[in-house]
């Protein structure tokens, strides 16, 4: 059985608490039951606590929450919230013993990695901690692979984040030997002759309307563009609705390897078009392939963001390889050319475009007013030897019709 769930907390011998998706409504409810019944303080007078007893506990956000005793010890007790899995140490007068509830299941489900040894056949803390930063509140994707021998046991599992197995993972940070761990290549560094590369967009069918955004201009003519999922021009067709689902899937294992990066080995090999992941100006990390090397001393290499379009001189410490995984979804960006306008004759314009002369600067500006941030709509002209396109702007009209007004273009027949 396969679905989704959060981890809520780690235990200190790397037992791992899930809430499972499909029941966040019916824990919702039931706290708010609990806040309704339990106010102000827990008990204030003496109690004879047991280990074992049911009760509420007042945690340290002041919400009541269900729990039970693990240990008593003195002036304070520990107790383990039933519903999340952490156990802590709380002083008596912040519970309240109860048998409400108790009827109620345990929302959280006590798992373990199928076919994984910690080294030392315990995890280790830094191994507990790091698997707790990684994972915390957290959505993955759990697989149950075996169930245990009695019900409150721990249930096996092979648990997925971002398209990576947890226990393959953990065993290329040497904290544990999977058994099974077929999928550990995934976040293989590349070796050898074997060039990987990325998936190209399918396209829609020459002569379609769909919504698109532009992501980057190289120039007035020349565009990169995405296909948009959120227009509502008409419904999608097949290849938007994958496009969307391929960019929701993406956006969610590019979260994960920023969350990983620092695991992941710096680039050795410059080999153009090479695919990587390439620290942006924001400081988070997309895909990418290298272009060219601009300078030696130091090495400074020309990248482009697939995604994107978009490019940077990056020196190598900005440059990491790329997780198998991150490769079986299609580069967003698709380059394209737009139709029916090409440079004016008579722009006397002298700041130009250094690396396309034909154009004014005021032209490219121009163009990027008229697209950024706007809902678009393309249709594709032609796909060889170009993609090119005719681009709409919200009002329908074509884009270039404004440098065309402004003189900074005229019409191509």
């Amino acid at each position: 059985r396969i679905f989704q769930a959060v981890v809520s907390c780690i235990g200190g011998d790397g037992t791992i608490y899930i809430i499972p998706k499909s029941f966040e409504t019916a824990l919702k409810k039931l706290m708010a039951e609990i806040q309704n019944t339990f106010k102000g303080l827990g008990l204030l007078i003496p109690y004879s606590w047991k280990k074992g007893e049911a009760c509420v506990v007042r945690g340290s956000d002041t919400v009541w929450y269900r729990a039970k005793i693990v240990e008593v010890s003195g002036s304070t007790l520990q107790v383990q919230y039933i519903d999340h899995g952490y156990v802590e140490s709380i002083p008596p007068c912040h519970l309240y013993p109860t048998t409400f509830y108790t009827g109620i299941p345990p929302f959280c489900i006590p798992c373990q990695l199928y076919k994984t040894l910690p080294i030392g056949n315990f995890w280790q803390q830094d191994a507990v901690d790091y698997i707790q930063e990684l994972l915390k509140n957290e959505e993955v994707e759990i697989h149950v692979e075996e169930l245990p021998d009695n019900p409150w046991g721990k249930l096996s599992i092979s648990l997925y984040f971002g398209g990576m197995s947890l226990s393959s993972f953990m065993a290329y940070q040497k904290y544990c030997v999977a058994e099974d761990c077929q999928d550990i290549q995934k976040l293989g560094v590349f070796e050898g002759d074997l060039l990987p590369s990325y998936l190209l967009q399918p396209l829609p069918v020459p002569g379609e309307t769909f919504p698109v955004t532009v992501t980057h201009l190289v120039s007035p003519k020349e565009v990169y563009i995405c296909l948009d999922s959120s227009g509502n021009l008409t419904k999608h067709s097949a290849t938007e609705r994958a496009a969307s689902h391929d960019s929701e899937s993406l956006n969610k294992a590019l979260k994960w390897c920023n969350k990983i990066v620092k695991t992941l080995p710096h680039l050795t090999n410059f080999k153009k078009e090479l695919p990587c992941l390439a620290e942006y100006v924001d400081g988070l990390w997309y895909r990418a392939k290298l272009l060219s090397i601009t300078q030696l001393v130091p090495v400074q290499i020309l990248v482009q963001f697939v995604d994107y379009g978009t490019y940077l001189v990056a020196s190598t410490s900005r440059l990491r390889h790329i997780p198998c995984h991150l490769l079986k979804y299609p580069v967003q960006a698709v380059r394209v050319l737009l139709a029916g306008f090409k440079p004016a004759s008579d722009d006397k314009n002298v700041e130009r475009i250094p690396y396309s002369p034909e154009w004014s600067l005021k032209a490219l500006w121009t163009m990027v007013d008229c697209v950024e941030g706007k809902r678009l709509s393309a249709s594709i002209l032609t796909v060889s030897p170009e993609v090119t396109i005719s681009l709409y702007g919200d009002d329908k009209n074509l884009v270039h019709l404004k440098l065309i007004e402004m003189g900074l273009a005229e019409l191509d027949e």
